[in-house]
């Protein structure tokens, strides 16, 4: 082993070795639970010294990738993720605790909705008259169908986005099938793809959205349905413009001699975004399924999320949760339906996008200062181009910070994509600080 990493050190700095072992262990060839040779070993090995070799350790444990048992060493840490589908578990990554922790993707609890008045509206019995009821409250349908971005034929109710993906596309792909992603894009959607034994088509995108012309290639292999982030995509914060949404719209429309594919929509979201609701649901209602979650905007834990779109896929979702599930509870959809139209919620929901808006330019503005390149994103996530990737992450790890890997949002790997996901709904305050060692981890190789 000790061979394996001087051959692999090509930097003899604590950064430089610790980035090695780091690729050694992401790459396989240092395996969970296996014992490190001794600081002292490596250090005669590199011709360091002993604290260099300790400092690289140091580096290594805080983002979690070694662990130290005292007098019996130090250990490749064994995975805490394993029962995880791949690419959901690389998003997880290490479970060791950040003083400042930007990797989750998820909301400031401090600017979630209070719950209570909603709960008060909720039946004190969980009774139902019949499991063959309407799977949608009334009231709730008619709420959520007038801030829809196009008119949908049929509307449910389903446990949250990625329920409501993972069921759609159980109703239109088939085993070998092809579907076009963002790249990059959210990992679960590519473990979805997988566990069905369908090919993800990427399509990257640019500050205004998917690139038409990639677009148009893609459709050339005739997939057989899109999926597509509108607003505060994850992980870039980008939300589509109205050119871009026209550009792909009239792409869509010239390619539907080759391929007419249903069109997944995950307005993910959509509460606290300040883009415009764009849908191309306006072009093409007959095959667009749009997603709206609430779990950004008023909590993740509600787990709930609205499906609208042609109502031959839609039958077919909620005849297949009839024989699963059956519905989402209807104690949920009256608490949501409340937070939707209560004052003290929607005045709740409406500062939330504010402020997260205003989080989101303050940290744009400090990397710029720090002098990194950045343009203000929307919703609670940011992308951040860096030198190299698992440097900056080790960099920010010794000040206590933690990011998610760029690779991780990568259908297929790209080497000359280096970025790190950044949580900025997260950061409360001190933004100079946090952006200065953003920027200097950017730079970090």
């Amino acid at each position: 082993m000790l061979d394996i990493i001087t051959s692999a050190v090509e930097t003899k700095t604590p950064e430089g070795i610790a980035s090695a072992i780091s690729r050694l262990i992401r790459g396989g060839a240092l395996r969970s639970g296996e014992r490190l040779p001794t600081v002292r070993d490596v250090a005669a090995a590199l011709g360091v010294s002993p604290a260099t070799v300790s400092n690289a350790w140091q580096a290594l444990s805080k983002v979690g990738l070694i662990t130290s048992r005292g007098r019996a060493g130090s250990y490749v840490l064994e995975a805490s993720t394993a029962w995880m589908p791949p690419h959901f578990g690389e998003l997880a990554g290490s479970h060791v605790v950040a003083r400042l922790d930007l990797s989750t993707g998820t909301p400031d609890p401090l600017l979630l909705p209070d719950l209570g008045l909603a709960l008060g509206h909720v039946p004190t019995r969980a009774d139902t008259a019949s499991y063959l009821d309407t799977r949608v409250l009334p009231d709730l349908e008619k709420q959520l169908r007038a801030s829809w971005p196009f008119v949908p034929a049929s509307l449910t109710i389903l446990d949250g986005a990625l329920d409501a993906i993972s069921r759609s596309l159980e109703a239109i792909v088939r085993y070998g099938d092809r579907v076009v992603v963002e790249s990059p894009g959210f990992p679960p959607f590519f473990d979805l793809l997988e566990q069905l034994g369908v090919e993800a088509i990427p399509v990257a995108i640019d500050s205004e959205g998917m690139k038409p012309e990639l677009l148009a290639a893609a459709l050339d292999l005739n997939p057989a349905a899109i999926i597509i982030q509108p607003r505060a995509q994850n992980p870039t914060g980008v939300s589509l413009t109205e050119q871009r949404m026209r550009e792909l719209a009239r792409v869509i429309r010239a390619k539907s001699h080759v391929s007419d594919p249903v069109i997944i929509e995950d307005d993910h979201s959509g509460e606290i975004a300040t883009g415009p609701a764009f849908s191309l649901g306006q072009w093409f209602p007959r095959r667009t399924l749009h997603v709206r979650s609430f779990a950004k905007s008023h909590g993740p834990d509600l787990r709930i999320g609205a499906l609208g779109g042609p109502t031959s896929i839609i039958d077919r979702v909620v005849s297949r949760r009839m024989v699963g599930p059956g519905w989402t509870s209807r104690m949920l959809q009256t608490i949501l339906y409340q937070l939707l139209t209560a004052s003290p919620s929607v005045t709740q929901i409406s500062e939330a996008r504010r402020v997260y808006h205003a989080r989101q330019r303050a940290l744009s503005e400090a990397l710029v200062r720090a002098g990194a390149e950045h343009s203000p994103s929307d919703g609670i996530n940011t992308w951040l181009r860096v030198r190299d990737e698992k440097a900056a992450i080790l960099s920010l790890a010794a000040s206590g910070i933690k990011v998610a890997a760029g690779s991780s949002f990568y259908a297929v790997p790209v080497e000359s994509e280096q970025f790190v996901r950044i949580t900025a709904g997260r950061i409360r305050d001190d933004f100079d600080q946090i952006g200065a060692l953003l920027a200097a981890a950017a730079r970090a190789s």
